[in-house]
């Protein structure tokens, strides 16, 4: 199995990455526990007593056959830009501000960024909008994040997805979204007593957050809102606290580089977080 140097550390790995074996930012261990169907992922995401726990059994998640094949294969056979270093090639959990008062929810990790450098937004164009739009905002510590040894942090701020592995064609199935769900679930529920809004990236993420708020119990609208740029709606959470739902089109290069999102509109949705 060839080893080649993490661009951060310089530490050698195969691809995909075996967990606790140095990855920056890894949170899993050898032993951590991991799904293998959605029967588990419902119970290990449900036993999650904190986010680390939450993060390190999505890191080595293996529940849906389609998705750990193609993340896997991306891992191995790589892009020619990255050839020279090593693919994490597995579940990109969410990572940020552990006590955040936004949660940001996109779609699922990029075959050539957080399938490769192990963290949401990271590697890819899409990161280096969202990144540079934080910290704008002052919720980020540096305008890029390139690699998961390279210092950024967030500041009263998490990301996540509802899907955690990198699908083929950016599309996962709906078999897969609701295979994930749990995590989401998870996610928000540990985050809720400081949680004041989500901003949900694209009409996806928009769908996914109300679908995780009517699973927790939350009041959600009805009709259900729709998506929208701009579009904003409130949801009441269990124990009667409003959460601000603030949709914003994804940071995709389809959008970015045709001009339907724009710094501007992207840093006048972050300034409602």
């Amino acid at each position: 199995m060839d080893l080649l140097p993490h661009p951060g550390t310089g530490d050698l790995h195969p691809s995909p990455v075996p967990p606790g074996t140095g990855w920056p930012g890894d949170p899993a261990r050898p032993r951590t526990q991991r799904a293998a169907a959605a029967t588990d992922v419902i119970r290990l995401a449900g036993s999650a007593r904190s986010l680390d726990q939450l993060d390190a059994r999505v890191a080595v998640c293996q529940a849906c056959p389609r998705l750990v094949g193609w993340r896997e294969q991306v891992a191995r056979a790589k892009r020619a830009a990255f050839a020279d270093q090593p693919y994490w090639g597995r579940p990109a959990p969410g990572w940020g501000d552990p006590h955040p008062r936004a949660l940001i929810v996109g779609l699922a990790p990029a075959a050539h960024g957080a399938n490769r450098t192990g963290r949401i937004f990271t590697g890819d164009r899409s990161g280096d909008w969202l990144y540079a739009a934080l910290h704008r905002a002052g919720l980020a510590s540096q305008p890029t994040s390139v690699h998961a040894a390279d210092g950024l942090e967030l500041h009263g701020v998490r990301i996540t997805a509802p899907v955690h592995c990198a699908p083929p064609d950016n599309q996962p199935s709906t078999l897969e979204k609701a295979t994930c769900a749990p995590w989401l679930d998870r996610e928000i529920t540990l985050v809720e007593r400081d949680l004041e809004s989500l901003l949900a990236l694209g009409g996806i993420g928009w769908a996914q957050a109300i679908g995780a708020a009517r699973r927790l119990g939350w009041a959600v609208p009805r009709p259900a809102p729709k998506f929208g740029h701009g579009a904003e709606a409130t949801l009441i959470t269990a124990r009667g606290k409003e959460i601000r739902l603030v949709g914003c089109y994804h940071v995709s290069q389809q959008n970015t580089f045709t001009g339907r999102l724009t710094d501007a509109m992207l840093d006048e949705v972050i300034a409602r977080l």
